[in-house]
């Protein structure tokens, strides 16, 4: 059945007043979610928060939401409030020894420079490359490849289902931050298998600051020993009445990475989000990102703009990065704000983001004030 493309964009009101194409930096949050975040705020009023552990069973559901998402089983996710903490997880619970290797694409956000660079002073490596050197820079020390499955700031798409197996091969471990297409592109764990897969929901996952999730794979979490231990860290915590009083015995269930309270608010808001994504059809969401994301590339060749997809594969994504010469990109961007259009700058490139919320008449309007904005 077709989706009504101008139906869904009306649950979204800042798009009444904006020419919204920076998905890339934030999301546009829903009327439902607002609507979660609202609902369990009169819930705690009205309840007194007396039924506070069935705040715990909806969120189980959310999990059982997000595991048909990904295509996984709910007890492989864990609830995190950004994905600086699943990093953080892995990297910090490794055994590391000098000589050991990092390695990620040159670009990569911030996040994947700077813990592995942090353990330069146990004697790990970090690499950064280019993929067309990526498979070269493997060596016998690398132990973990991390990397955004599409990236920041030019919209590079790694080919997943290539590269996993490459490493699975050789004992490396891919860690993956999806928080620039989940929500938008189609994910399935069962194809990639990596060994942690962690979104921050607020971008492409329509969600609120602060939502997150992780996959974590059941080899990895064998080995892989909580950082955060808290209240719900013992596997009865549930018996709330009764905790457990001594050293905690962990649930074999990412869920085990919690440790305590969770910010329900927010997860209620990323489980109506992720309710509507997948009422719509993840596969119906990516054909039409991916296809206002090629209108976006012919509006900027139009404009006369370089296109960072033109030159080299796997930039197959919603991210669209551009460059005019002689012109600073922050400086278009601007110009572009004060018209009420909404782009980033990023890396030298003026980089436009567009989701499933935006239509045809976005893309003809930007076309309209880029070429204002670009009139000498």
């Amino acid at each position: 059945m077709a989706v009504d493309w101008e139906a869904v964009r009306r649950e979204f009101p800042a798009l009444a007043g904006w020419t919204f194409l920076n998905t890339a930096t934030f999301g546009q949050l829903p009327r439902r979610g607002k609507e979660a975040i609202c609902a369990h705020l009169e819930r705690r009023d009205r309840l007194a928060c007396s039924d506070f552990m069935e705040w715990f069973e909806d969120l189980d559901q959310i999990r059982e939401q997000i595991a048909r998402l990904i295509h996984c089983q709910p007890g492989d996710v864990a609830f995190i409030p950004n994905t600086s903490s699943a990093l953080s997880l892995l990297l910090g619970g490794i055994d590391w020894k000098p000589g050991d290797r990092i390695l990620t694409f040159r670009d990569e956000f911030p996040n994947h420079y700077y813990y592995p660079s942090f353990l330069a002073r146990r004697g790990v490596v970090f690499d950064e490359v280019d993929y067309d050197r990526f498979y070269d820079s493997l060596t016998p020390r690398t132990r973990v490849a991390a990397f955004s499955t599409v990236g920041y700031a030019t919209g590079f798409r790694a080919p997943l289902e290539e590269i996993a197996p490459r490493l699975r091969e050789r004992g490396i471990l891919l860690c993956l931050d999806g928080t620039q297409s989940l929500g938008a592109l189609e994910f399935d764990v069962r194809l990639v298998q990596p060994d942690l897969f962690a979104v921050h929901g607020y971008k492409w996952l329509i969600s609120p600051n602060g939502a997150g999730f992780m996959y974590v794979s059941p080899a990895v979490r064998e080995w892989l020993e909580p950082n955060l231990i808290g209240w719900r860290s013992h596997r009865g915590w549930r018996d709330y009445q009764d905790l457990h009083h001594g050293a905690p015995e962990f649930k074999t269930e990412a869920e085990r990475y919690e440790g305590g309270m969770l910010p329900f608010a927010v997860d209620y808001a990323m489980g109506a989000a992720i309710e509507m994504i997948l009422e719509i059809g993840p596969a119906s969401i990516e054909r039409r990102v991916l296809e206002l994301a090629e209108g976006v590339r012919k509006i900027l060749r139009r404009a006369g703009a370089a296109l960072v997809s033109d030159l080299r594969p796997h930039y197959d994504s919603p991210i669209v990065a551009a460059s005019f010469a002689g012109r600073d990109p922050a400086g278009v961007a601007r110009a572009l704000r004060s018209r009420r259009v909404l782009v980033a700058a990023r890396h030298g490139y003026l980089r436009v983001s567009p989701h499933f919320y935006n239509n045809e008449q976005d893309l003809a309007r930007f076309e309209e004030e880029l070429e204002r904005v670009l009139v000498p």
